[in-house]
């Protein structure tokens, strides 16, 4: 019980500190009072359709969870596999989505599977979104011509995260630095089979697969987010354009490792749609920037809130059943 209400505090904490740091940073792109003029004339049927393509993100990506369960060898009825996942949504505005790990916690809870089992799972779904990402943005600039200098870092950087793990020897060394320390022993053998189980997750063909499933999840939010750009009157973006800013300012905010990527996706898809060949008047980049975040981010958080107590009702009812 009280481990339960110390994650409930901390998930809430996450909440306001996200929420705090997204005010934060508008108010210092620009003039907050100036977005409910830039908003008159705006196509409102986009944002509801922009919401649409995020829950059929979230569909593939449950696709996407069930398929790497499986290969866990982890089973689990449908409706708690379904509530395990979306109650990881609500904390994606954790640093890389690593709150993600409660997906862990909950089944442990539920269903008695060990977390490093399932944490792996967490992980690997992380760095097939980056793959996934990374690719959306190089079609995109192959399709648009922008200057591909930023896709090549980000591509550099996930590139060595998948070198480490195709030759996880050095960071095997490292956990077993970390864990030297006679408090900190007692996690080596758990973190490394953790690290065993992701290595395996990210082979080749695990990989492949679940990155195949992530691409066109995540093209759903690139069309929702053209859609938002396209409805303000007289601006427009083509989609290849917004392929390379959606998907390459997703990546920088997650290797930013900020909460949500908060202040750094933002600040750099509003100065994409200004600077850039969109030419966007800055109110209206504002607001383009803004309701996409609340259509992606923050409608994960509140879906992923309300499937957050539905899961912990049943640990609950399981618990009581069990005493």
């Amino acid at each position: 019980m009280l481990r339960a209400l110390e994650h409930k505090r901390r998930t809430w904490l996450w909440f306001v500190v996200a929420l705090a740091i997204g005010v934060a940073a508008f108010s210092m792109i620009g003039d907050v009072r100036g977005l409910g003029h830039s908003l008159t004339g705006f196509g409102w049927w986009a944002f509801f359709a922009a919401l649409g393509l995020a829950l059929a993100n979230y569909v593939l990506r449950f696709v996407r969870w069930q398929v790497y369960l499986a290969r866990q060898n982890v089973s689990v009825p449908l409706v708690s596999s379904a509530l395990t996942f979306g109650a990881g949504l609500s904390l994606s505005i954790t640093p890389a989505k690593l709150g993600e790990l409660v997906k862990s916690y909950l089944l442990r809870e539920m269903h008695d599977i060990p977390a490093p089992r399932t944490a792996p799972v967490v992980v690997a779904e992380r760095v097939t979104d980056l793959v996934a990402l990374l690719a959306l943005a190089v079609i995109g600039v192959a399709g648009y011509g922008v200057d591909p200098t930023l896709v090549a870092i980000a591509g550099a950087l996930i590139g060595f995260g998948l070198l480490l793990l195709a030759w996880p020897r050095p960071t095997r060394a490292l956990v077993t630095a970390i864990t030297r320390p006679e408090k900190l022993r007692r996690l080596r053998e758990p973190l490394l089979e953790t690290l065993e189980n992701l290595v395996a997750l990210c082979r080749p063909v695990p990989l492949v697969t679940a990155t195949l499933i992530a691409i066109p999840a995540w093209a759903c939010e690139c069309v929702g987010f053209a859609l938002i750009c396209n409805a303000f009157p007289g601006m427009h973006v083509d989609l290849g354009l917004a392929m390379v800013i959606y998907a390459g300012t997703t990546i920088a905010g997650a290797l930013s490792f900020l909460p949500g990527g908060l202040g750094v996706t933002e600040g750099a898809m509003t100065l994409a749609l200004v600077s850039g060949a969109a030419q966007f008047d800055r109110a209206s980049a504002i607001a383009a920037t803004l309701l996409t975040r609340l259509a992606t981010l923050w409608f994960a958080v509140i879906l992923g809130v309300a499937f957050l107590a539905l899961a912990r009702r049943r640990i609950a009812q399981r618990t009581k059943s069990a005493l």
